[in-house]
């Protein structure tokens, strides 16, 4: 008897080795994406139950009508996942901050351990602007107050926040290495002339490279591929706005290019780049699905001349593009992403409303700054 006619003899031992093994396989294919969804099931469960009311137009408005700072805080505080506090602005602002950061802390605590990193780097990408700017100070010898350390997020941002105060300018490369921040950052500091604006990208790009390179559970490479891209698309697009607004040329719109994003190539921001105004922006982004969100605000932002008018409308745009992501994904970090970017849009508004009270704006005026989950 031949060596295949043993194994394929079904009275012969190796040839149940055999079959065990191969049901063994089909089973760990067939229960791994399952194994996945389990990780889910609670979290997201969660997350649907505890929603995201105050991107809603009916429960802003009800907080928009408080007559002072306290009114809101009781209003608001009958909501069970708020416990807000504070005296005035700054201290009402701080806890609704702290009230997002203690959220991302539970979705942590509540999720796979796979999804930490997830969660870590969505809080970094908040204290980014603290880290620029102490650098830029640092390399222009700039007195640099510790107290900026207390508006960091991250025990680990105010850590490197403190190293950077302290350490000697000469050994800053080193320190930055250590850190993880890549050669192209690290090699700009040697210059004689530092290109700040190209800097700041850098940085930027710095922590967008994070997002991509976290290791999350199986199945959930797509959904955070499709939302780091359109996070990209939307910053790219509002960098050129902002930047036509103020008459930047071409050479200066790429330098802030991010990077490829879901729709916008590398050639399509640099046909951006070469548009003479906002209003030739948003036509050359006429097919893709940033083009109605814009068109729709145009009229907006000719009559009050603020390109704030069409971040806002791409600020409702991007919610939606992260629904469809989340419906996409829905059996796995679809709702973590939703639910995270709502929360961070509603503690926005929130804040936005306490400014606008505090300083006695009409309801009318607050209105038009928050953003609005769009309907349907």
């Amino acid at each position: 008897m031949t060596l295949l006619e043993t194994v394929f003899d079904p009275y012969n031992y190796p040839f149940w080795i055999l079959i065990s093994a191969v049901l063994a396989g089909a089973i760990a294919v067939i229960s791994r994406p399952f194994s996945t969804y389990a990780k889910f099931v609670y979290p997201n469960a969660k997350f649907e139950a505890i929603g995201n009311p105050y991107l809603t137009e009916k429960e802003l408005n009800k907080l928009v009508e408080s007559k002072n700072l306290d009114g809101f805080i009781d209003l608001l505080n009958t909501n069970k996942d708020y416990t807000i506090d504070g005296k005035n602005t700054l201290e009402i602002q701080k806890s609704l901050d702290d009230n997002f950061i203690q959220t991302v802390q539970t979705m942590k605590k509540d999720s796979s351990n796979k999804m930490k990193d997830f969660y870590e780097t969505y809080l970094e990408k908040f204290d980014i602007y603290l880290i620029k700017n102490v650098l830029k100070d640092k390399i222009q010898n700039k007195e640099i107050n510790k107290n900026i350390l207390d508006k960091a997020v991250l025990d680990s941002t105010k850590k490197l926040l403190l190293k950077i105060i302290e350490v000697e300018k000469s050994k800053m490369p080193q320190l930055l290495k250590e850190n993880g921040f890549p050669e192209n950052i690290i090699d700009m500091l040697s210059e004689e002339k530092i290109d700040f604006l190209k800097f700041d990208t850098e940085i930027d790009k710095f922590v967008i490279d994070k997002f991509k390179q976290i290791q999350l559970p199986y199945k959930c490479e797509n959904g955070k591929k499709k939302f780091i891209n359109y996070l990209i698309d939307t910053l790219n697009i509002k960098n050129i706005l902002r930047s036509k607004q103020i008459g930047y040329g071409e050479d200066t719109c790429k330098k802030l290019f991010l990077g490829e994003g879901q729709e916008i190539a590398t050639w399509k921001y640099n046909e951006l780049s070469e548009s003479e105004s906002v209003s030739q922006v948003i036509s050359s982004l006429q097919g893709t699905s940033y083009y109605d969100a814009l068109k729709n605000a145009i009229e907006d932002y000719n009559k009050e001349g603020s390109v704030q008018v069409l971040e806002n409308a791409l600020d409702v745009n991007f919610i939606k593009l992260v629904k469809d992501v989340s419906i996409e994904n829905y059996v796995t970090i679809g709702p973590t992403l939703r639910f995270i970017v709502s929360k961070e849009f509603e503690i926005r508004n929130l804040k936005v409303i306490v400014k606008g009270i505090s300083e006695n704006l009409s309801s009318e005026v607050i209105k038009k700054l928050l953003i609005l989950e769009a309907s349907g």
